[in-house]
């Protein structure tokens, strides 16, 4: 139909997927064409990614499987250009030219492998499904020697692999690399079971160590240190892609789209960012790239671009965080409660209850967007509380004395 609404879609990883599910819900009584567009038909589990890496099996799920009876229409193909003024998308290098009249931005990030030399040919990543298979292969080359595997950065991330690694090859030699203490952003209780569970599993923490090189069988240290790694597994920070950038989009020092309080970019607004492509700030500083964090911006997204289109006000996006569940291999896990803005509260949970706990939190996503297929279903655990609220009151209708509020 002439008079469609045409929303597309890009990337259909978790915040992707929501917004399009969600959105295909939402206006399924509206004249709107949504077509989602990915350079896989698989779906990535992006939290389970350290198993995979490890050498477990996972489920196979495929993105046209997931969208079925939505009404959603499916490309295949990497976007490769945006022209958000005359709202095209290339896909493929022209091979399909996509017009729209909103843009859902939800490319997400990669590892960053390009500011140590050698990251990027020596180094293996939990980017996709592809790259961490070869990981896992490379490792069943080395466990029966009893090789060396080197995980870089000491984030969640990293710890998740060291431990999954450490635990399914217990005849490795893996040592954690990184400039954070593992766990720093714990509490003292769930940091120390943290540690406990790396000393448990043999993993040696370097902490306060800045990798300058990776070779073929080694990773060189600032200090001038070298560790022997027949195997190295790069998580010590992530980038943006460039496309937003390359279409004139405006986004910030790190690549990501700058947005209003409603996720739209301050430069166009038909163009929504969700996710960790988005510069999202709340009153306490940015929000950082999770799942946790990115599917409430999916299921905003969504609600937002039906609001629009039924011409009803937007309110701002508020989120809160309140968890950061960490896995120590598959019989141990720890999960730290936290306040808004991702500081340790006092509770958390360990062991047997913590490994259930995390792997509803894993197995999630996919099923929400199952029921999200015949109803709506909120993402949305926390808003942040008083203080998003207050903020969110002074958007909508301006400081005293200040004639402007938020426009929609």
């Amino acid at each position: 139909m002439e008079n469609d609404h045409r929303v597309v879609v890009l990337g259909a990883g978790y915040t992707g997927m929501m917004t399009a599910i969600r959105l295909a819900r939402r206006t399924r009584r509206a004249d709107v064409r949504i077509t989602l567009v990915n350079a896989s038909e698989r779906f990535t589990e992006r939290l389970r990614m350290h198993q995979l890496a490890a050498g477990r099996h996972l489920a196979d799920h495929r993105i046209p499987d997931l969208l079925a009876g939505t009404g959603i229409s499916f490309v295949r193909g990497m976007a490769t250009a945006i022209d958000p003024d005359g709202r095209t998308v290339v896909v493929d290098d022209g091979a399909t030219t996509l017009d729209y009249d909103a843009l859902v931005y939800a490319l997400g990030s990669s590892a960053d492998t390009s500011r140590v030399p050698g990251a990027d040919v020596h180094a293996f990543t939990l980017d996709s499904p592809r790259t961490a298979a070869s990981f896992a292969t490379r490792l069943g080359e080395i466990a029966a020697t009893g090789g060396s595997v080197t995980v870089c950065g000491s984030g969640l991330t990293g710890v998740e692999a060291a431990t999954e690694i450490a635990e399914a090859h217990p005849g490795l030699n893996v040592t954690l690399v990184g400039l954070d203490e593992p766990g720093a952003m714990m509490g003292a209780k769930a940091r120390a079971h943290l540690h406990r569970a790396l000393d448990r599993l043999g993993v040696t923490a370097k902490v306060g160590a800045r990798v300058t090189k990776v070779l073929p069988d080694a990773v060189e240290l600032e200090t001038g240190e070298v560790l022997a790694s027949d195997a190295c597994l790069w998580t010590a920070g992530v980038t943006a892609s460039s496309l937003a950038a390359d279409a004139g989009i405006a986004v910030d020092e790190r690549g990501l789209i700058l947005v209003d309080a409603t996720l739209r970019s301050v430069s166009h607004p038909g163009v929504h960012a969700v996710g960790d492509a988005a510069a999202v700030r709340m009153p306490w500083g940015r929000i950082h790239g999770t799942c946790q964090s990115g599917l409430p911006t999916a299921q905003y997204t969504a609600d937002t671009i039906a609001r629009l289109l039924r011409g009803r006000p937007v309110r701002p996006f508020r989120f809160g965080y309140v968890h950061q569940p960490v896995s120590l291999g598959r019989r141990d896990a720890v999960i730290q409660f936290t306040h808004a803005d991702d500081t340790p509260r006092r509770a958390y949970l360990k062991g047997r209850v913590a490994v259930r706990y995390k792997e509803t939190v894993s197995a999630s996503p996919v099923k929400v967007y199952r029921l999200s297929k015949r109803m709506n279903v909120s993402v949305t655990f926390f808003k942040g509380g008083r203080a998003t609220r207050d903020r969110a009151r002074r958007t909508l209708f301006g400081t005293p004395g200040s004639s402007s509020g938020l426009e929609v």
